[in-house]
């Protein structure tokens, strides 16, 4: 990561309804990497395609007279979530884009326009990493994992420390047109050394083609994740439920990494996936691997990471089946 410009700011205090001015700046920020990737399966396969880091990040942060301090984060990526950005900011350049209020006192409150995270989903990656996620596009959105809220127009709210190893934080989307409120909540303790477990429980309560709030549409989601680190060698699971008001939208999804670093420049990692929908008649679970290598020198990291996802529609079909080999170079300066 690399700061390219500094640019100098005045006015950040004023947008925030401050009633003082200070002087801030903004830095841009972005990652040098090159990735060769290929999806090979009998019915959906490419070829071999290169690609570079698209993204930048422009970010500020400031202390006002009072003592707090104000963060502020816009963020260009080239087509990522294109769709949802132009309905949400009529066609806005930024993608997530953010301002944070903090001091020790109050904590920490977050207000993102867009590409925030809820509570719960703020814990809620499974343990794997979203092994699933890398598939997006050649899966039924059944076999999507299923979270909780929105992310546009979120408030995150992080309580300062009231004991020590424990982290509290909660999040609220206001009622839009056609939905009713979505909050959330997490738990993340790290009081034993080596040990984090996180516990998120979230609400979603608009419908799927977001037009009309009903009963129907209603759902909870809670995460589960617990991992650990013993020397060389980390251990992790997860657990993540989404229950609907509409049973077949229900889904079970549990996930494990085992990570080895061989030494300080070389780590390997193993994880697995799997993810029951009730919106499947077959009772076939998607089944996703994934194994990583990755080496680190001066400032440069090469990994290659093998992926296979096994009935992605919740189907024995071949058809259904898909590998993926990834190759990347990025370097940090």
């Amino acid at each position: 990561m690399n700061n390219f410009k500094k640019i100098g700011m005045t006015a950040l205090a004023a947008s925030l309804v401050s009633t003082s001015v200070f002087a801030g700046e903004l830095a841009v920020s972005g990652s040098a990497s090159i990735l060769m990737e290929n999806y090979s399966g009998t019915a959906k396969s490419t070829t071999k395609s290169f690609s570079m880091g698209n993204q930048i990040t422009f970010s500020g942060s400031g202390e006002l007279d009072n003592g707090m301090n104000v963060s502020l984060s816009f963020v260009i990526d080239e087509f990522d979530n294109a769709a949802a950005e132009s309905v949400a900011n009529s066609g806005s350049v930024f993608d997530a884009h953010s301002v944070t209020v903090s001091s020790d006192a109050l904590g920490t409150l977050k207000f993102s326009g867009e590409g925030g995270d809820s509570a719960q989903n703020a814990v809620g990656d499974t343990a794997a990493g979203n092994i699933w996620d890398n598939f997006d596009t050649r899966v039924t959105s059944a076999a999507k994992l299923s979270e909780s809220g929105a992310t546009t127009n979120m408030f995150h709210y992080t309580l300062p420390t009231l004991v020590d190893g424990v982290a509290l934080s909660a999040s609220y989307v206001p009622a839009g047109s056609t939905d009713t409120a979505d909050t959330a909540y997490a738990i993340v303790y790290t009081g034993i050394d080596g040990l984090t477990a996180s516990y998120g429980h979230g609400t979603s309560d608009q419908d799927a083609a977001g037009t009309v709030d009903t009963a129907a549409a209603d759902a909870d989601t809670t995460s589960l994740k617990l991992s650990y680190v013993y020397g060389s060698v980390t251990l992790a699971y997860s657990d993540h439920e989404h229950d609907s008001a509409t049973d077949t939208s229900d889904q079970d999804a549990k996930a494990m990494k085992i990570s080895y670093a061989v030494s300080d420049d070389v780590s390997v990692t193993y994880a697995t996936e799997e993810i029951d929908s009730k919106a499947s008649t077959t009772n076939v679970d998607a089944e996703y691997t994934k194994i990583t290598t990755s080496y680190t020198s001066g400032g440069m990291t090469i990994s290659a990471n093998y992926q296979e996802a096994e009935n992605m529609a919740f189907s024995t079909a071949v058809s259904e089946d898909e590998e993926y080999y990834g190759l990347s170079l990025s370097f940090a300066f």
